[in-house]
């Protein structure tokens, strides 16, 4: 089509090998990596996107963390449950989720790969979107209702 701005996000590449899979899918479509500057980004939403994480980097430009799965899932549980008891222990202020987070973070930056957090509008307390800004996120997608709230807390933590 001659499109030269695209990028390419990929969703729940969950192994290395499927990540490989579809990087040669798409470049046999003529959708290859650096050809006319495409960047290929990769959600990080499960575990392993953000234990091996050096290893996705290789084969993407940058990652957009999905926090929402990568917190079910590090967790085991379903925050939309109706057992009120699993849903009630869905907390991405969690330790292990933490973890995660701050590795994919901090790695992303390291090796100067982009870094985002999708849908952080559900991203729900101020404290982790706070810390998400003061880990160098590049860029957050907010549900409108989080917006003010947003702002006005990396406004805090940015004016010390």
């Amino acid at each position: 089509m001659g499109l030269d701005n695209v990028q390419i996000m990929v969703p729940f590449a969950r192994t290395l090998k499927q990540a490989d899979r579809v990087v040669e899918l798409l470049k046999k479509f003529g959708l290859e990596r650096g050809k006319n500057d495409l960047k290929l980004m990769m959600m990080c939403e499960v575990p392993s996107n953000a234990i091996l994480v050096e290893q996705f980097l290789e084969r993407f430009d940058g990652f957009s963390i999905g926090s929402n799965d990568l917190t079910q899932l590090t967790l085991g549980l379903d925050r939309d449950s109706s057992m009120e008891l699993l849903a009630a222990g869905f907390d991405e202020r969690d330790e292990a989720v933490q973890f995660m987070l701050k590795r994919a973070i901090e790695t992303c930056l390291k090796l100067n790969k982009y870094v985002g957090i999708c849908r952080s509008g559900s991203f729900g307390s101020s404290g982790s979107r706070r810390m998400a800004g003061e880990a160098g996120i590049e860029s957050m997608s907010l549900n409108p209702d989080t917006i003010i709230d947003t702002w006005q807390q990396l406004a805090k933590t940015f004016s010390k």
